[in-house]
């Protein structure tokens, strides 16, 4: 018997994604629980319980849930914690929200590659086809593809598609950094740091940062919500959620964003809670936040 059970020949996508891609399929009756999936993980990464894992590819299928409905009241919370003002269709940054559970189960499938506990969430892209209104239901699907070497260990990019009505109207790719000891490549090169570019905002971020948006996106890691938890994992202190420095970046100028576009962005260091951080952007769009004191980068984005 496989070790995945698959749907039906037409997912909530449509058509048959297993023809297509070798992924097995296996459709969820709802979305799962992030709570027990974060507990699991952390068992996973205790010396002699956890599992050891180096798998050669990533996992070999694809989980996909329907009917996904938005709480409108959960909705004007994330808007208020990442600075978008309240309106009738979604921020680029909340289906990631949304379908982050179907996400945290794949990457806690004992094939997924590495452990969750202590991956490192390096990049992400959002694709928004057309504006969506809160007031219908979403379906998605996750799976992981491009498992790749990285000079700090490797690389996975674990995507989540959306769709409404049968049609995609949303993609996000997150792009996770698995450190591994022994890993080769070439690190990069320290050289001069690029000044940077000149400030159009600063905001003082406290910690409520790391436990508001915890709350509201489901994602529970203690690195941003626990001095120890971030201790743990060697930082002195809480760190920003990489996706909350990147909505608070498109809050800023959602009033002049197109209907349908991409942002992709690079997150490179970490943004310690408390700290004060300094935003910038440029007709094009390109974007970034830094430290503003050091000029350290902490977020490096564009808008095509």
């Amino acid at each position: 018997m496989s070790a995945y059970a698959t749907g039906g020949p037409a997912g909530p996508t449509g058509g048959d994604p297993a023809a297509r891609t070798g992924r097995a399929r296996v459709e969820l009756p709802g979305l799962p629980r992030p709570g027990v999936l974060y507990r699991r993980a952390l068992r996973d990464a205790l010396p002699g319980i956890g599992r050891s894992r180096r798998p050669d590819a990533a996992p070999p299928v694809e989980l996909a849930v329907a009917g996904v409905a938005v709480d409108r009241a959960h909705l004007a919370e994330y808007d208020r914690v990442c600075g978008f003002r309240l309106a009738d269709t979604l921020p680029a940054t909340y289906p990631h929200v949304l379908g982050f559970p179907l996400a945290l189960r794949l990457m806690t499938l004992p094939e997924f590659p590495f452990p969750l506990a202590g991956v490192v969430h390096v990049g992400n892209r959002i694709t928004v086809r057309r504006p969506v209104p809160a007031d219908v239901p979403w379906d998605f699907v996750a799976y992981a593809e491009n498992l790749r070497p990285h000079a700090r260990g490797r690389q996975v990019d674990v995507v989540l598609v959306g769709s409404v009505g049968g049609a995609e109207v949303w993609r996000g790719v997150s792009t996770y950094l698995g450190r591994e000891r022994g890993a080769g490549g070439v690190g990069r090169d320290p050289g001069e740091r690029p000044a940077p570019p000149a400030a159009t905002a600063h905001w003082r971020l406290t910690p409520r940062v790391g436990t508001d948006y915890a709350r509201v996106s489901g994602d529970h890691n203690p690195i941003h919500t626990s001095r120890w938890g971030a201790r743990l994992f060697g930082f002195p202190r809480p760190i920003a959620h990489g996706m909350w420095s990147k909505a608070r970046c498109l809050a800023a100028v959602e009033s002049r964003l197109p209907e349908a576009y991409t942002v992709e962005v690079a997150f490179k260091l970490p943004v310690p809670l408390p700290s004060t951080v300094a935003f910038s952007a440029v007709p094009g769009w390109d974007f970034a936040l830094h430290d503003a004191r050091t000029g350290r980068p902490h977020l490096v984005g564009t808008v095509r």
